[in-house]
């Protein structure tokens, strides 16, 4: 069985990843993988390690795999904010249908304020989309 192996693999890191530029060009067909550069999602930096000189084609590459990252980031963020809605609706079931007096007083305050916080914000961003010129 072949397998194809990538020309490059990224290890995620927090806020980008470490890349490598993966070969099995040795006489034991073992895998190899040498760290070539970091890369930082949030703002595109890209550092060669050591004395690495990156090519072009390792630019291209991982110039591609950031603009990718950054989509799937992206995606993610929203699909996570669309569970939090999901969360929320279940909270409010639990606070209708089971919760104690015990638990409704350990959460009360401290989900009050979220609510208001979050409620302000949202507001002030809808007020401000609204009233941009040019709309």
């Amino acid at each position: 069985m072949s397998i194809e192996l990538p020309e490059y693999y990224f290890r995620v890191r927090e806020n980008g990843a470490v890349v490598f530029r993966v070969g099995t060009e040795n006489r034991q067909r073992r895998i190899e993988m040498d760290e070539i550069a970091v890369v930082n999602v949030r703002n595109g930096t890209i550092k060669p390690h050591g004395s690495v000189t990156l090519t072009d084609a390792d630019m291209a590459a991982i110039k591609n795999w950031i603009a990718a990252r950054q989509a799937q980031l992206a995606a993610r963020e929203v699909d996570d904010i669309l569970r939090t809605v999901d969360h929320l609706n279940l909270t409010t079931q639990w606070v209708q249908s089971r919760a104690t007096d015990e638990q409704l007083e350990a959460v009360t305050d401290v989900l009050l304020l979220t609510m208001h916080d979050l409620r302000s914000v949202l507001v002030r961003k809808k007020a401000e989309r609204l009233t941009k010129p040019g709309d």
